[in-house]
């Protein structure tokens, strides 16, 4: 009876370092899925930021030229281009967005082991990186018309006219691009997260 109840306490003994070792093992994974998330965080203010700047540039620029002094003015305007009207709605769209998912960042730093939430945010910020690329893609084309024109179609280059309309509607396209890469960012960031999850 002696050996037997030895046995038992040496098997109770064997498996408690097995249960530390586990424990121990998940507390790194959870430290660094945490570190993740707080960068995840960071990066969603930094994209939210840039979008809206990208959105408030394109949708304040204007620029008025005048031909004969007072009788004729050309205006030109970002709602006159529905590509660059478009761009505006993306971007404004993504800005809400970022600052919503927010709050699924946050989720994710108190609960670092979550997984389901993670995939439906690297599903949402992938279908959010596909709308903001299409939106950021199309205006800059448009404005590489404006600079260089097309002379097979006989579209002339309007940025020497519009010089300020055109350096500020190419300046909000950095913003724009800036959230594009940051979404690339993101979405690896949530996959590495949920793998070590």
């Amino acid at each position: 009876m002696l050996f037997k109840k030895k046995n038992k306490v040496e098997h109770s003994d064997d498996q408690k370092p097995e249960v530390d070792e586990e424990s121990n093992a998940s507390t790194p994974k959870a430290g660094a899925n945490r570190g993740i998330s707080k960068l995840d965080f960071i990066m969603r203010i930094v994209a939210a930021i840039g979008t809206l700047s990208s959105a408030v540039a394109m949708g304040t620029t204007n620029q008025s030229f005048p031909i004969f002094k007072q009788f004729i003015h050309f205006k030109a305007e970002y709602g006159d281009l529905p590509t660059f009207a478009f761009f505006v709605v993306t971007n404004s769209i993504l800005c809400g967005y970022l600052v919503l998912s927010l709050a699924l960042s946050i989720f994710h730093i108190l609960k670092s082991a979550a997984r389901v939430t993670r995939v439906v945010l690297i599903i949402l910020d992938t279908l959010m990186l596909a709308y903001l690329m299409a939106g950021a893609s199309s205006a800059a084309a448009i404005v590489h018309l404006a600079h260089t024109g097309n002379s097979k179609a006989n579209w002339i280059a309007i940025c020497q006219q519009y010089d300020s309309f055109c350096e500020r509607v190419s300046g909000s396209l950095v913003g724009s691009f800036i959230g594009v890469l940051v979404l690339l960012l993101l979405i690896s960031l949530s996959a590495v997260a949920l793998s070590r999850s």
